[in-house]
């Protein structure tokens, strides 16, 4: 895990839920743990990460992360076991 995926661990972990977050570096950290990256049906995508799944879609057409899918990607990285 590089400084910009450490960065981004911390920023999901961060309170209050921050709401400019872009996609594509939760979605960078989520590689660099390990996670495996399933692609659905349009903007659908699924990761596993220690024994864990989480569904969701991914934003558009904006960039950011609303704050629910940050909680939900906080709480499945808490459930599979990593902390910032």
């Amino acid at each position: 895990m590089n400084t910009k995926h450490r960065k981004t661990l911390e920023a999901i972990f961060h309170n209050p839920v921050n709401s400019n977050l872009e996609w594509k570096k939760i979605e960078a950290l989520l590689v660099a743990l390990g996670a495996k990256v399933v692609e659905g049906n349009g903007s659908q995508v699924s990761f596993y990460l220690g024994g864990k799944r989480l569904d969701v879609h991914r934003p558009h057409p904006r960039k950011e992360a609303l704050k629910y899918r940050v909680k939900l990607v906080r709480q499945f990285l808490e459930n599979a076991g990593v902390n910032p």
